[in-house]
């Protein structure tokens, strides 16, 4: 083992030992994505790296991220899509590759995992018995019953746990028993404040991270670290951004507001327990005035204020003020922590209303946030969402990446050039009621002062390439020529040889009436040829469930559709029988891996263009278009190709997979836009032929 940093070898040879100490073999493209990652991290330039899979990215990132971690002595922050990715490394790839590692390096490679503060429980919350937050005439008997059992599993579960990590509780509960035990950042005192803060779940994770050489979190939180005044992370100059493809998709639900009767119920049944019932009333009343409204109201974007709107929100926010106000100075009760708690939390549900109906009002201009005052039109008006479209409010804000107030004039390009954020009505569904949500068209400017500002940021995914080049995603990241490098290093699979790529351009279009009825003979006969082993991946779950409808009648296999278990059960069962069919949507393009022979075919129903009226998407399509770029390339067709070449990436997750992606929609081929989408999936064989698709499924059922 070097006894200094100045021994330490280099990359190449950490990651030899690496590969031979997990028993694998190390590739071409491994090597040179390591290399490239160390050379970025010592030169201080950002990179993004195109990995297929089977590429051995993890490792051709952990590799030089720990060499850093040892020689600088500071930690690595690698941030992953999702929780379940984060506890994949951290429970199985880092402890291998410490042991891999340790002899090499000054001392055993340290690692932590750090989540959001809502993913641990509160002591102090627990402890003081605070008032649950829900409001019980929401939920019927049964559900109450369910949710108290799920309650005291969580108590006892307490009384063991040594982490207080919400996954440690097996099986899960929900999130509204969740709630009576846990706070959000902004609702926690602070751990000098607490009197539960020496023992708090949540800073001794950060403890740990802060003791590690690589600090593995997910997208969401290092969104809120780099865009919130308070540090949740600790201190770093490196960053991975593992599965970057779903970078921004992430940091704009973090930075997404919305505003409800149930956002707004919130805040008052929390200041209702400490200021005068009258001042409560306020706000309660114009919640019950925004309910009112929204329930009539037609969902979708809101191009235009109304003036209904623009007074109800302008209600609503000068109502959370006053309650605010009411509450007095914020560190009144310092010396009380449970009345101090209380407060807190109260603080945290009245600033998320004001702020939010603030912001709301401000994306129309500053005479809008003002007093109120909107268009004439009445939001609930049938034409009102109609002649929005074809004119904007001439109260606007700069964009999203100079971040002023400016009002512009009556013209409609203009407005879209300075337009900030977008507000959409999302219709109830269940017991959600209807919910305004704003944000912002762009991220873009966000990450690049905040997260990229004053760090090294490596981005890497299997999918970043898009119509052969880096520049759809670095756009939407913020970078600008010169400030970053970007590196294909292929795939170790021969997709020629392994895999073919059918576009059923004999098909009709696909049409907005559902499945059409060709599309589901072709479905019946490639699941025939292939014997089974098919993934079916639907552009919506009407169309996954039509297909399963009609399928289960005429075929003999058994075929499996999301929604009838667990997504993660289905995988399984689906894995463990190759005549097994499973059809799904969204988290299925993205979520499945299967090598073997139990998925040799995957059929795609239409290429996946975000739905017309999806509010942010058409608005952010519409603003490129109106700053002189193609909206539809830069939105529609960027959105598309990501989630192609995901589904089609389902095909080969093993050097000996071989198989088949069948794409029914002929837009594919035809189109003047398939160029981009085709050369954004990988470099299957190509074929039209829908009987040498059939043989080849044969020929490969028969081999299996």
């Amino acid at each position: 083992m070097p006894k200094d940093r100045s021994e330490l070898p280099p990359v190449e040879e950490l990651l030899t030992a690496a590969v031979t100490g997990l028993g694998g073999v190390e590739r071409p493209g491994q090597v040179k994505m390591a290399q490239a990652v160390g050379d970025a991290i010592e030169s201080e330039e950002h990179l993004a790296v195109q990995a297929g899979t089977g590429t051995g990215k993890s490792l051709a990132y952990l590799v030089p991220a720990i060499r850093h971690a040892a020689e600088s002595g500071d930690a690595v922050v690698v941030s992953t899509a999702t929780i379940a990715l984060q506890r994949q490394l951290v429970d199985r790839d880092l402890p291998r590759l410490a042991d891999a590692l340790e002899s090499l390096l000054p001392h055993r490679p340290e690692f932590a995992i750090l989540k959001g503060r809502r993913n641990y429980l509160c002591r102090h919350k627990m402890a003081a018995g605070m008032p649950e937050d829900e409001d019980d005439q929401l939920f019927d008997p049964r559900e109450v019953s369910a949710t108290g059992r799920m309650v005291q599993r969580i108590q006892d579960w307490a009384n063991e746990t040594e982490t207080g990590d919400r996954d440690e509780i097996v099986p899960g509960v929900s999130d509204q028993a969740w709630r009576q035990f846990s706070v959000t950042a902004r609702e926690c005192l602070g751990a000098q404040r607490c009197p539960s803060g020496a023992d708090c779940f949540a800073e001794l994770a950060r403890e740990r991270a802060g003791e590690a050489d690589v600090v593995v979190t997910n997208h969401a939180l290092l969104a809120i670290d780099a865009m919130e005044d308070f540090a949740v992370l600790p201190e770093h100059d490196v960053v991975v951004v593992d599965e970057a493809h779903e970078l921004v998709d992430r940091v704009t639900s973090v930075v997404t507001g919305e505003l409800s009767e149930s956002t707004v119920s919130l805040a008052v049944r929390r200041a209702g327990r400490l200021i005068e019932q009258g001042v409560a009333d306020r706000l309660q009343e114009a919640g019950e005035d925004l309910r009112a409204l929204l329930a009539v109201a037609p969902p979708g974007r809101v191009d235009t204020l109304p003036q209904s709107l623009g007074m109800t929100l302008a209600l609503v926010r000068d109502a959370a003020f006053a309650c605010i106000t009411a509450l007095g100075p914020r560190n009144k009760d310092k010396d009380d922590p449970e009345n101090a708690g209380l407060r807190k939390a109260a603080f945290t549900a009245l600033d998320e209303v004001h702020d939010t109906a603030q912001r709301m009002l401000d994306a129309f201009g500053p005479a809008a946030g003002g007093d109120g005052a909107g268009d004439d039109e009445d939001m609930d008006s049938p034409g009102s969402q109609d002649s929005a479209r074809s004119r904007d409010s001439a109260r606007s804000r700069d964009s999203a990446s100079s971040g002023g107030a400016n009002g512009g004039g009556t013209d409609a390009r203009s407005e879209e050039v300075h337009r900030a954020e977008v507000v959409w009505l999302e219709e109830g569904r269940g017991r959600i009621p209807p919910t305004l949500r704003v944000a912002p068209l762009s991220v873009g400017g966000m990450l690049r002062d905040k997260l990229f500002g004053d760090r090294t940021v490596v981005l890497t995914s299997a999918t970043l390439a898009l119509g052969g080049t880096f520049d759809s995603l670095s756009r939407q990241w913020g970078l600008r020529a010169g400030e970053w490098t970007g590196l294909d290093v292929g795939s170790p699979f021969d997709h020629p040889r392994r895999g073919i790529l059918y576009v059923a351009t004999h098909l009709p279009q696909p049409g907005r009436d559902g499945l059409p009825e060709a599309y589901v003979d072709e479905i019946a006969e490639l699941i025939e040829a292939a014997g089974g082993r098919t993934l079916g991946l639907f552009s919506s779950m009407r169309a996954a469930k039509a297909a399963t409808e009609a399928l289960r009648e005429r075929l003999d296999v058994p075929l499996l559709c999301q929604g009838d278990d667990s997504t993660s059960q289905l995988v399984k069962q689906f894995a463990g029988d190759p005549a097994t069919c499973l059809f799904g949507t969204l988290s299925l393009w993205q979520g499945v891996d299967v090598p073997g022979p139990s998925l040799t075919l995957v059929i795609i129903d239409r290429i996946p263009f975000p739905r017309p009226d999806d509010p942010l998407a058409s608005a952010r399509q519409r603003h490129v278009a109106a700053t002189g770029g193609n909206g539809f390339m830069a939105v529609a067709a960027t959105h598309a190709a990501l989630l192609l070449a995901q589904g089609a990436g389902r095909l080969l997750r093993s050097m000996d997979d071989r198989g088949v992606v069948a794409v029914l929609d002929p837009r594919l081929a035809t189109a003047r836009y398939s160029g981009f989408l085709l050369n954004s999936l990988p470099p299957f064989w190509r074929t039209t032929d829908p009987a040498k698709v059939r043989e080849a499924l044969r020929r490969l059922t028969a081999d299996a």
